[in-house]
């Protein structure tokens, strides 16, 4: 840093600078107001007297008047320190720089620019050390002036900007640096230059001619406004660090905290149910815009029918698009596969080589001649090209060993980064993750659709007509088991124009309570059929249900009889069925609940209720009305308030309000609805 850069008057004014002006006899003819202050002689005391014998000691005037000689008989320059007394008594050094003066008419003077040597001293510490910390600091330091040019550069910002200092002098931050957006840099400088508070720690990104192609860089930079001794603004000092490295510390930190954030996310939001839909909806609506702007699940159409092996080893696989997200409007959206449809993908596809090798694939930067890989066809290779994608990345869905599709992924405009390594870790987490509940899903979808198939298949169809009867039937199983349950209806014709009306329930789930629940209803029909009283069923299904795998079950058993109208009802354990009289309002019919059939010893007595013409009868499991925050006798009472709700109502249509407002989502039992309606 040169001399020049400091303000002359400013400086003089520190240094305290004196004029003495002396002629050829030694006279002071010259005494400036700085010398009054530097000697301590005001000018009125100072002028016409020798120099030497005012401020110079006994001692030293012999050395004075030597020096004195030289300078204005030689004309030689002298500059040095002098011990000189000052008024006070005192011996003082002093700073001298001495030289000849001639005036117009040839007389000799001599000059004396002096100051003194303590101030001197410590002006010329304080510069040097201000010129060693601006050379070798490892800080980068700039001075722009108020134009916010630059009018100094140390070492340090010649290095960071990759530019000798005279590229930098005289121009502006956003001339010299035009891979960093200046706009903001240039403002803050003008606002500390304008106010005069210094602006700290202002982050500033780019990069610049020293490493263009390293990557962004970090700088933290702080202003400060600059001003002489009398409070003329001078311009702004700058002091910059670069915070590369701790910028792209806490850059991967942050990352890290991301994708931890976004993995803890997806195992809260992904494989909420037993649905392979659902769980893939899920997936992709996790990575989407937070790892991609466009999401696909697609899963290997082998895979969802349950056929081995899932994925090919070569040739074309045959896919199942499951989900597709996207994190904005795009036409990326409309070159995927919709949901449901199924799409035969050659082996040069991106995605069928993913499925084939189970490794991911990542085409980091798309071009041209990657689209026709990565689209359905040429129209959607047109609209991704539209839709600016340039990174692509899909990655297999791995359970168990097996490939069961991949998770397919692409950024368009609106994310300018392309993947990368770190992305291709954080979507193979989220892929297995995923993988695995689309897995359990897809199975449970498979033994649960065959054990409701099972269980339909062991009870009745369409109720048969009979003689002044007619009758509606539902069976609805468990929302979220897998296992069948042991609910239960039927209608059988008796002799005569008898019909007997069942509903019944096996405690317990699974393939042993569908069995049990198939003989107890081949049973109850083989004793009907006898011709036996409500109680006498009962009382042999009690015996025979003992020596089940499933020992224990509830029923209601009840045999219409049209001519004299009505209802002969034996109750096994079971809830009381609701009548809704013709003209009446509807009721629990009042029953002598006996116990479970398979309990043993049970006593179980008949009930007579009227059932005449236009009088409906309600019967039913306790899936239909028992939940595990609501009383039973709530229930019951809305159960009986929704019957008479279905007067106007068909048989079927009343099915399917009971079943709509009593069924709660997600039930796990399932459940037994029977309506019979008396005609005459």
């Amino acid at each position: 840093m040169s001399r020049s850069s400091f303000d002359a008057r400013g400086l003089l004014d520190v240094l305290g600078v004196a004029a003495v002006v002396v002629d050829s006899a030694g006279r002071i003819v010259l005494w400036s107001p700085q010398a009054e202050t530097l000697f301590g002689y005001r000018a009125d005391e100072a002028l016409g007297r020798y120099v030497a014998r005012l401020i110079v000691g006994e001692e030293h005037r012999s050395e004075a008047m030597r020096l004195f000689g030289e300078v204005l008989g030689r004309g030689t320059t002298w500059a040095g320190t002098f011990p000189v007394r000052h008024k006070d008594g005192s011996t003082r050094q002093v700073e001298f720089r001495n030289m000849r003066l001639t005036d117009d008419l040839g007389d000799l003077y001599a000059l004396g620019i002096c100051a003194d040597r303590t101030a001197v001293a410590r002006v010329e510490t304080e510069l040097a050390l201000s010129d060693r910390l601006v050379d070798q600091s490892p800080i980068g330091l700039a001075v722009l002036d108020t134009e916010l040019r630059y009018a100094l550069v140390n070492p340090a910002l010649e290095r960071f900007n990759g530019l000798p200092a005279d590229r930098h002098l005289g121009r502006r931050p956003s001339e010299v640096l035009p891979g960093v957006d200046a706009a903001p840099l240039e403002e803050a400088a003008r606002r500390v230059l304008e106010t005069g508070k210094p602006l700290l720690d202002l982050q500033v990104l780019g990069s610049t001619p020293s490493d263009p192609g390293g990557g962004e860089h970090a700088w933290s930079v702080s202003f400060y406004r600059l001003e002489a001794v009398g409070g003329r603004v001078l311009g702004v000092a700058a002091w910059v660090v670069d915070v590369t490295e701790r910028y792209r510390a806490d850059a991967a930190a942050d990352r890290s905290r991301r994708r931890l954030a976004l993995i803890a996310d997806a195992s809260a939001r992904v494989g909420t149910t037993l649905e392979v839909e659902r769980t893939a909806d899920e997936l992709a609506s996790v990575v989407v815009p937070a790892l991609a702007d466009v999401a696909a699940v697609d899963v290997l159409d082998s895979v969802l029918s349950l056929r081995r092996p899932g994925a090919p080893e070569q040739g074309p696989a045959l896919f199942r698009a499951l989900a597709v997200k996207a994190g904005h409007e795009t036409e990326a959206l409309a070159a995927a596969d919709p949901p449901g449809s199924v799409a035969l993908y050659g082996a040069d596809r991106l995605v069928t080589r993913c499925v084939h090798t189970g490794q991911p694939v990542l085409v980091a930067r798309v071009g041209a001649a990657d689209l026709p890989r990565i689209a359905r066809d040429p129209e959607a290779a047109r609209l991704l090209a539209r839709a600016g994608v340039h990174s692509y990345l899909a990655v297999p869905l791995i359970a168990r060993g097996e490939v069961l599709g991949a998770l397919d992924l692409k950024r368009d405009r609106h994310n300018p980064l392309p993947f990368d390594a770190d992305d291709v870790l954080l979507a193979l987490e989220l892929a297995a993750r995923a993988a695995v509940s689309i897995d359990n899903a897809r199975w449970y979808q498979s033994v649960r659709n065959s054990a409701v198939t099972l269980q339909r298949s062991l009870l009745p169809g369409d109720p048969p007509e009979r003689p002044g009867l007619e009758a509606a039937a539902r069976y609805q199983p468990a929302q979220e088991s897998v296992e069948v349950g042991g609910d239960w209806y039927d209608v059988i014709a008796l002799s005569g124009e008898k019909t007997a009306l069942v509903v019944g329930d096996v405690m317990g789930s699974g393939i042993d309570a569908a069995a049990t629940m198939g003989r107890l209803r081949t049973a109850t029909r083989a004793f009907a059929d006898l011709d036996l009283s409500p109680t006498q069923v009962l009382r042999h299904l009690d015996r025979i249900t003992v020596g089940l795998e499933h020992p224990i079950a509830t029923c209601l058993f009840a045999v219409y009889e049209p001519r004299p109208g009505r209802c002969r009802i034996a109750n096994a354990g079971h809830l009381p069925p609701v009548r809704l009289p013709a003209d009446g309002p509807a009721e629990l019919v009042r029953l002598s609940t006996g116990l479970p059939l398979g309990v043993g010893g049970g006593a179980f007595r008949t009930a007579r209720v009227p059932f005449l013409p236009g009088d409906r009868l309600v019967l039913y499991t306790d899936g239909l009305i028992e939940t595990r925050d609501t009383a039973i006798d709530e229930r019951l009472a809305l159960l009986v308030g929704l019957v008479e709700a279905t007067r106007e109502l068909s048989l079927e249509e009343s099915c399917d309000l009971l079943l709509r407002e009593l069924r709660r989502p997600g039930a796990q039992d399932d459940v037994a609805l029977l309506i019979a309606r008396s005609t005459g």
